[in-house]
């Protein structure tokens, strides 16, 4: 029986399929994510959990090198934005795209969505997997 990581084994074993590049999509209660999509639901009221909520578990556990949302969250929900923005340092790269591009593309690209119980407008983030500081390099470049 698993007691420690990622508890929930659909999103445990999602996460152990993706490789560098892969993307998975956080979503908020109310997007529309394709029916060819793999969506690991764990909404269970309003609110509960939450995008960060998410968001910081899986982060305890995978590599991100770029982080994507839509134009929408800033406008919309610029609390939620500021809330994404500051688990990541300078080393992630941040794109913004118009909330169609998110809604009609990305959610048929990312590997697998987890649908959140967050109810809070545009609270959702598209994850690109890095290697992740645990990779070892001979070269890297640095002093």
């Amino acid at each position: 029986m698993t007691e420690t990581g990622i508890l929930n084994r659909d999103i445990a074993a999602e996460l152990s399929k993706l490789g560098h590049t892969d993307m998975l999509l956080i979503a908020d209660a109310g997007l529309a994510i394709p029916n060819t999509t793999r969506v690991v639901d764990i909404s269970l009221r309003p609110n509960d959990p939450t995008a960060p909520d998410v968001l910081d578990e899986v982060l305890r556990h995978f590599s991100v090198e770029k982080i994507v949302y839509s134009q929408a969250t800033p406008d919309v929900s610029p609390a939620r934005e500021a809330e994404f923005l500051k688990r990541f340092g300078a080393d992630v790269a941040v794109e913004v795209v118009p909330h169609a591009v998110l809604r009609d593309e990305l959610t048929k690209k990312v590997k697998f969505a987890i649908r959140t119980g967050d109810f809070t407008a545009n609270s959702n983030i598209v994850l690109v997997s890095a290697g992740g500081p645990r990779w070892y390099c001979e070269n890297t470049g640095r002093g």
